[in-house]
């Protein structure tokens, strides 16, 4: 039995290969033990886990005023019911995104990243909000390195703005769960996401509750609050930002399960999401902002399958964390692959690739089929989870709108993916117009990678094959309503619904993806989605530009603000600063201390041929400029004087 985070073994690991005597290959070698070890670890843990308690500030009043007897501890294990999906794709990560990497001359960016990819881990375990609130913290650390060494025109920039936007949104998180601490006396975490006490959001006065729900849909990346995100992740190396893409919303999207699920409001902010993301990927020309904003929409279906809090919805956003992990790290590696090879990264610059980028070609197209949830692979499996729970819940609730709302709108974005990175992203990176360009596939390393998760892609597609894997970790078993008549309605299958408005029962069975209406209507989706791409086509058609949407505000409204408004006073104030500085202290010194000193200085010059002697009359004033030092003296001494007049 597992008795300490696995995700330790990759914090150790991202010390260690930070010390200056590992060098060379050694550093991706010990960050792939680490990560193997971690996923081993992982798998042991499904069956229970071990204590691991830790004392973090050792004072009774702190304690006491949390709940605790003897300070502030800490529950570093405890396995709760999203733990084992989300660590094991979370570690499975770590090892196929390594391998990726394992070529990379970069020893920021790897340390970075076997901070943040570990620190997710350790944060799946947490059974209390403090012990939460420091791994997601070291998440922030760990990603901003990544970003800062990603070796991009921007990179430094775009770190310095990420790191602000996290910490902020930490700030919120940190104040969060020490109200709710000081009021609810206890930071534990209940195991199961469906009686976690904050679910009572929904009382709109709840200011502890708000708090930290702003804190995680920042990291959620939440319009108005999601911008860092394509303003960062494309700014990461080619193998940093598939790091990128795989743990900071899939954390927050385990946090909101855990603390808010059956939220309504997330319903809303979930449907908001997953459209905004397709508006942005579809105006976007550079590939990875492409598909950084189909991230926003990807994780909308999870927020959204939380906020409705079945045991079906929650199934389903787990299982689509698992799938979208993958298949977005998948497409990230075939995009890198091209930056990588080409030094290119806008749609306008690329196209012709498939002539001799095959690998990289296929490995794409199957990441791009399944995000699209094309039938056979991962995407179906997953996204049809969701629009099943959404179906249900319309037809069992009080406000059955909201839920009819929420099936249409995801539906709706199911065909916008496929317009935007299941067709957009292939045909202009690969195909369309012949850009000249002639690269090889990328080294060997990031070849496998790919085709290790594309396999994956397909495998988990497969009828039959996600009941024997996915299915068995996830936080429930997955039922559906049945709407066939069955008269005995004792048997198992008969279990109380969730959600009912009037307590009573209906009849479930095991959740099959492979129904004919699921595959007929996912192919009309397909189908129609695609025909209007390439009817549309001349419209979508990319330039040389750039989208902007909230970052709108610190792009182009505070550069302006600051150079139409706040400039030209200091710029007077400055004036004014200099005069004092500069010009006081001189007239002071002409007018009653300064001396005229003169005196003679000979020097003998010749001209023309003759040599006559020059005379040089000197003339100088004896003043010397006050140093900033003396200025704030002779300042202190004023205010000093001020405040003993003021005191008699």
């Amino acid at each position: 039995m597992i008795s300490f985070p696995p995700g330790l073994f990759l914090i150790v690991a991202s010390l260690i290969v930070a010390l200056p005597f590992v060098k060379g290959r050694a550093k991706p070698i010990i960050g792939m033990l680490a990560a193997l070890a971690c996923f081993v670890c992982v798998l042991f843990t499904y069956d229970g886990v071990g204590s691991c308690v830790v004392t973090l500030i050792d004072n009774d009043f702190i304690g006491q005023a949390f709940g605790y007897e003897n300070g502030l501890v800490l529950n570093l294990m405890q396995l709760n019911a999203p733990t084992p999906i989300f660590a094991t794709v979370f570690s499975l990560m770590a090892v196929v995104g390594l391998l990726f990497a394992f070529n990379a001359e970069k020893p920021v960016e790897l340390s970075g990243a076997l901070l943040y990819s570990g620190s997710a881990i350790c944060a799946t375990y947490a059974g209390d909000l403090a012990s939460m609130f420091l791994f997601w913290e070291l998440m922030a650390i760990g990603s901003t390195l990544v970003v800062f060494d990603g070796g991009q025109e921007n990179s430094a920039k775009a770190g310095l703005r990420y790191a602000a936007v996290h910490f902020l949104g930490g700030v919120f998180l940190m104040a969060g769960i020490i109200w709710y601490g000081l009021v609810e006396k206890s930071l534990l975490i209940p195991d199961d996401p469906l009686s976690s006490g904050l679910v009572a959001f929904n009382n709109t006065l709840n200011p502890a509750a708000w708090l930290m729900l702003i804190g995680i849909l920042v990291n959620a990346g939440a319009p108005p609050l999601g911008a860092w995100l394509p303003d960062a992740y494309p700014e990461g190396s080619p193998s940093g930002t598939v790091f990128l893409s795989a743990f900071t919303t899939k954390t927050a999207v385990f946090v909101l399960m855990m603390l808010f699920a059956g939220t309504e409001l997330l319903v809303w902010v979930g449907m908001l999401m997953s459209i905004y993301g397709i508006v942005y990927a579809i105006l976007e020309n550079d590939m990875r902002r492409i598909l950084a904003y189909s991230i926003i929409n990807q994780v909308g279906f999870m927020v959204c399958a939380i906020g409705i809090g079945t045991h079906l919805s929650l199934c389903g956003a787990s299982a689509h964390a698992f799938a979208h992990i993958i298949y977005k790290a998948l497409l990230l590696m075939s995009a890198g692959s091209v930056l990588y090879m080409t030094g290119k990264r806008k749609c306008t610059d690329l196209g012709g690739l498939y002539q001799t980028m095959r690998w990289t070609m296929v490995c794409g197209t199957i990441g791009a089929l399944a995000i699209s949830a094309v039938p056979f692979t991962s995407g179906f499996t997953s996204k049809s989870m969701i629009t099943t729970a959404a179906a249900e819940s319309a037809a069992v609730v009080d406000n059955a709108w909201l839920y009819m709302m929420a099936w249409f709108v995801l539906m709706a974005a199911s065909a916008g993916v496929f317009l935007h990175a299941g067709i957009k992203f292939p045909w202009f990176v690969f195909f369309q117009k012949d850009s000249g360009l002639r690269p090889k596939d990328p080294p060997w390393n990031m070849k496998w990678a790919m085709v290790i998760f594309a396999v994956l892609c397909l495998a988990f597609g497969a009828p039959g094959v996600s009941k024997v894997t996915i299915y068995k970790i996830l936080p429930y078993e997955p039922m559906k309503v049945s709407h066939e008549h069955h008269g005995d309605e004792s048997s198992a299958a008969a279990v109380p619904a969730q959600a009912t408005g009037d307590g009573g029962h209906v009849h479930r069975v095991p959740y099959s993806t492979w129904s004919w209406n699921h595959v007929i209507t996912q192919f009309s989706i397909l189908i129609a989605s695609g025909l209007a791409f390439f009817v549309l086509l001349d419209m979508l058609k990319r330039t040389l530009t750039i989208t902007l949407d909230s970052d709108w505000i610190y792009r182009r409204l505070i550069p302006r603000f600051w150079a139409g408004v706040l400039l030209p006073p200091l710029r007077w104030l400055g004036k004014i600063h200099l005069f004092i500085l500069d010009q006081v202290p001189k007239r002071v010194a002409q007018a009653v201390f300064a001396r005229r000193i003169s005196h003679e200085m000979s020097k003998d010059v010749e001209l023309g041929g003759s040599k006559f002697e020059l005379k040089l009359d000197i003339k100088t004033n004896r003043y010397r400029q006050w140093a900033v030092g003396g200025a704030m003296i002779v300042i202190t001494a004023m205010l000093l004087l001020y405040l003993i007049v003021n005191l008699f």
